[in-house]
């Protein structure tokens, strides 16, 4: 991110270069072509008005406030909304905290207290279901009227159901987190409208896979990341510059069949990657996790799985520098 890009948690005041910003308004897990399609329509209006474009959300996840513990499958944690956010070309993100006192406030607090006098947006855009206030009594309609009332521009936008590719039903964080959950990491590229990525900090290991002729960069990722076990093409960014690689997500139930590890062998790649902030994408699926009957028909495989992910990488490639 960019050092003009601010992130900002429960300002009680628009932060420094965001006064009278246009937001786009929602929980936006995963940033997917439902969410693009909203956040464009702010960044039209926000050039329009030469204005700063945001985007506010909330922190925890609704459903796991509710649920009183972690049950969504996050698409965009915090960290990973904000870089997505930045790259979108926004200006800032502002986190709101979705707390017990948030989640009874009457829809009008959000809208007068919160929107209209604390951050001072100029304008908001949101999407056809957002939904806000207790017991969700606000949506699309009280969201204009309050518009309305306030002197502040709103629009909503409708549901995204094509890409460029061709029809898809359903644009939604529900149906992206289905498609990873079987592996289908194409599906949910297009449904996202960019790879799906995680990031975290490589972590010292057991030294198996350099052993192994396959050195790893290890990264543990949420307990509620339900991603399927297997072997995925990948991409590893790091201090700016990406790599090409091959990632086991499992349990290694060859050896340990232990706790969900993300495990990256970088293509090409000499240096130390320890305790380092990494970024990794997901371009397609391999196959799912599996025991070997020996080191060496798993080293082999692994071989395999190298081929198979450089080939998926260069089709991605090619079809990304297509016309």
């Amino acid at each position: 991110m960019s050092n003009s890009f601010i992130v900002a948690r429960d300002p009680l005041a628009p932060p420094p270069g965001l006064d009278g910003a246009v937001a786009a308004i929602g929980n936006f897990d995963g940033l997917h072509r439902g969410h693009r399609g909203v956040i464009a329509r702010a960044q039209t209006l926000a050039n329009k008005l030469s204005r700063p474009c945001i985007l506010l959300t909330f922190e925890p996840h609704p459903a796991d406030f509710f649920a009183g513990q972690t049950v969504i499958f996050r698409l965009t944690p915090p960290d990973a909304k904000a870089a997505q956010a930045a790259r979108l070309g926004l200006d800032g993100v502002i986190v709101l905290t979705f707390d017990k006192d948030f989640a009874q406030s009457p829809a009008r607090v959000f809208t007068e207290d919160i929107l209209h006098k604390r951050l001072r947006l100029s304008a908001v855009v949101a999407g056809y279901d957002f939904r806000f206030g207790a017991g969700r009594e606000g949506g699309a309609e009280f969201l204009r009227a309050e518009g309305d009332r306030l002197g502040m521009i709103v629009e909503i936008v409708d549901r995204i159901t094509q890409d460029e590719d061709g029809s898809l039903d359903a644009v939604s964080s529900t149906a992206t987190r289905e498609a990873l959950e079987r592996g289908d990491a194409a599906l949910a590229r297009r449904l996202l409208g960019h790879p799906y990525f995680v990031r975290g900090v490589v972590l010292h290991g057991d030294k198996r896979g350099r052993t192994l002729g396959f050195p790893t960069a290890n990264i543990a990722l949420d307990p509620a990341n339900r991603l399927k076990h297997g072997i995925y093409a990948v991409t590893l960014e790091v201090d700016g510059t990406r790599h090409q690689g091959v990632a086991s997500f499992g349990r290694r139930p060859t050896f340990d069949n232990g706790a969900p590890l993300l495990e990256v062998f970088v293509f090409d790649f000499e240096g130390d990657l320890y305790g380092k902030e990494v970024e990794v994408a997901f371009y397609g699926f391999i196959r799912g996790e599996a025991k070997f009957d020996s080191v060496e028909t798993l080293v082999a495989r692994m071989r395999l799985d190298v081929e198979a992910a450089r080939r998926i990488l260069a089709e991605s490639a090619a079809a990304a520098s297509s016309p």
